[in-house]
């Protein structure tokens, strides 16, 4: 599947897809410490440059994938969220449904700036290809449980990830949906 990458501005951000001239800031973001505390730790350029292009991917084979998060006023990439296959092997009931991603630097955290990013991302899962989608959860990441808990997910189950203690959350539409 085939689908243009759309872009989506709020009051204080534009999502919009990743471009090759993101990628030293895409790879920078995912070095630091304050950012991966809660997502494995830091990754190598290497490791950037595997997810970068796999979320390239994402748009050409499924229809969504992850925007850059840029900050409207200092047109500054300042995170990513949205959508991908993450064949975890956490179960059937999590593995089969798009999860759902966020990651700000950390001068951008504690602003708001996540759940409006997301927000956004979710708004337009809902509109596009409404349907379930997961997410993976550090079960210390205090902030994110927060985001998604405002965006409808509720707990399916606690899970080790590969040394993590992770909440496995699923969310069946926009909160409200009944």
């Amino acid at each position: 599947m085939m689908r243009s990458i759309p872009g989506i501005n709020t009051a204080r951000l534009t999502l919009r897809g990743m471009r090759p001239e993101d990628f030293d800031r895409f790879a920078e973001i995912w070095t630091l410490p304050e950012t991966t505390r809660f997502t494995g730790g830091p990754r190598s350029r290497a490791r950037s440059w595997d997810a970068f292009t796999k979320n390239a991917g994402h748009w050409a084979m499924a229809g969504f994938g992850q925007w850059a998060v840029v900050d409207r006023q200092s047109r500054r990439m300042i995170g990513q969220t949205g959508f991908f296959h993450g064949g975890r092997d956490l179960g059937e009931d999590f593995d089969a449904c798009p999860e759902a991603g966020w990651v700000l630097a950390p001068e951008a955290q504690g602003q708001g700036l996540g759940l409006e990013a997301v927000r956004a991302a979710h708004d337009w899962f809902d509109r596009v290809m409404p349907g379930p989608l997961c997410a993976m959860v550090n079960t210390d990441n205090v902030a994110s449980r927060h985001v998604a808990a405002r965006l409808g997910y509720r707990g399916m189950r606690e899970t080790d990830h590969n040394g993590d203690s992770v909440l496995l959350l699923r969310r069946d539409g926009p909160p409200g949906w009944i």
